[in-house]
């Protein structure tokens, strides 16, 4: 453990220790100390009614803050639907309208509601409208708090308006252009209107957006335009191009890591986001067993073909030896094609149209045939120098490069058929490439030592 970890877990203590003394000025003065993020950290390793205790106590805008900071799920819902719909409403209208639609979007509808009636009618509008968003959308994720100035201003009045808006909005990183009709017309650098002449027309300064995305796009790709453009900030505009609202670069850091996460244990048959880290035992049976069965059922297959060259090896015993290689080498091969594959899908960087996708799977199938050609003259000769049979040997140079070129083409086809059926590649991981190539790897090697050998 950490010494910021030890020193958080002391922090803990300290505060729960506090509050049982009843002394809530000193525990609410300890939690102050605390950046937002470890103040969350907090939140969630104490019981919900002492949770609900210490934020009461803090000041609205850290105690809305750690909570924006919890770890999205049950937890930070059922805290937020603790507190009366007025407190609750009160620590809503300290946070920016996404982070505040991210955390009605966990609750009840019943507690939705109380909230919302609590919230001024113009914060309630924002955020109704903000619900009616896929939470995994461009529109789940945006604010509609920006600045935005119209491009017939000078640069004088331009700067006038910032101001004006900024002191609304709070926290932005970019000034966007707009015509009379709200439609998105560029962005606008502050460096550049600063040093602009006052009387300047701002549509000379205006640069045009390198990206926008309708509300209706998925995160995942509002993730991959940020990353690709390097920007800081995201447009979101409806069919129309009238401006709605921002993505900003630390939303999507969340999705990023929400994504690799769920890409990542679906790949193992873990589950499907981080709520599976915090599974109990019982939801971790649930949630893993139907993939075992499905390796259950590859495996079975695999094992049919031993049990069906049993006679073979055990005329030839060395092929017993050989063939965790054959089909170890074989896993690791489909898995790296696999592993490419899936990450160029994820980047955009591999062509989806039939021709691109079949010269791809060659390529894979390609780079597997001389891996193998390479690899299986290595043991082939090994195997020759134990065994004493140059036969042998070719029987193992055969099966190596077979399997090899089987690994090749389904860690390429697999996720690239599955992206094209509108399915996550992820899930065509270890479940299914490495059976098939421990499959393949044992049908070739018993296969051919039965026709070569005996």
């Amino acid at each position: 453990m950490s010494t910021h970890q030890n020193e958080l877990e002391d922090t803990r203590y300290r505060v729960e220790a506090l509050l049982a003394q009843g002394d809530v000025s000193s525990a609410r003065d300890l939690a102050l100390t605390l950046h937002a993020s470890d103040l969350a950290d907090l939140f969630e390793a104490l019981d919900e009614d002492v949770s609900v205790r210490l934020m009461s106590a803090l000041p609205a805008e850290q105690a809305s803050e750690a909570l924006a900071e919890m770890e999205e799920g049950e937890d930070r819902g059922d805290l937020l639907a603790a507190f009366a719909p007025a407190k609750g409403a009160e620590l809503l209208s300290e946070l920016a309208d996404d982070d505040a639609a991210d955390l009605m979007a966990e609750l009840e509808p019943s507690e939705q509601k109380l909230i919302l009636e609590a919230l001024p009618a113009d914060e309630a509008d924002d955020l109704i409208d903000l619900l009616e968003f896929g939470e995994d959308t461009a529109g789940g994720l945006m604010t509609t708090e920006l600045v935005a100035i119209d491009a017939s201003l000078t640069a004088a009045e331009a700067i006038a308006e910032v101001r004006r808006q900024g002191r609304e909005v709070g926290v932005f990183y970019m000034v966007w252009v707009v015509d009379s009709q709200g439609r998105l017309q560029g962005s606008l650098n502050l460096n550049d209107l600063v040093v602009a002449d006052p009387a300047s027309g701002i549509a000379d300064l205006v640069e045009a957006p390198v990206a926008t995305v309708l509300p209706s796009v998925d995160q995942e790709e509002v993730g991959r335009l940020i990353a690709r453009y390097n920007v800081v900030a995201l447009p979101v505009v409806d069919e129309k191009g009238v401006l709605i609202g921002r993505i900003t670069f630390d939303d999507v850091i969340d999705v990023l890591e929400a994504e690799q996460t769920e890409d990542i244990l679906l790949m193992a048959g873990a589950g499907r986001d981080e709520g599976a880290l915090r599974y109990t035992w019982q939801q971790s049976v649930r949630a893993r067993m139907p993939w075992l069965f499905v390796n259950l059922g590859t495996a079975a297959l695999a094992s049919f073909v031993v049990y069906h060259y049993s006679e073979t090896i055990e005329s030839v015993v060395i092929l017993a030896a050989i063939m965790p290689i054959v089909a170890g080498i074989g896993g690791n091969a489909g898995t790296q094609a696999l592993a490419v594959t899936a990450r160029s899908l994820a980047l955009d960087r591999n062509p989806r149209d039939r021709a691109a996708l079949g010269l791809h799977v060659a390529r894979e199938v390609t780079v597997g045939l001389i891996n193998g050609a390479i690899l299986g003259s290595v043991v082939a000769v090994l195997a020759t120098l134990v065994g004493g049979d140059p036969m042998l040997g070719l029987v193992v140079l055969l099966a190596m490069w077979g399997n090899l070129a089987v690994a090749g083409f389904l860690g390429s086809f697999v996720p690239s058929i599955m992206d094209r059926l509108g399915l996550d590649p992820a899930v065509s991981s270890s479940m299914f490439v490495t059976p098939f190539t421990d499959l393949c790897g044992f049908l070739f090697l018993l296969g051919l030592g039965s026709a070569l050998l005996l």
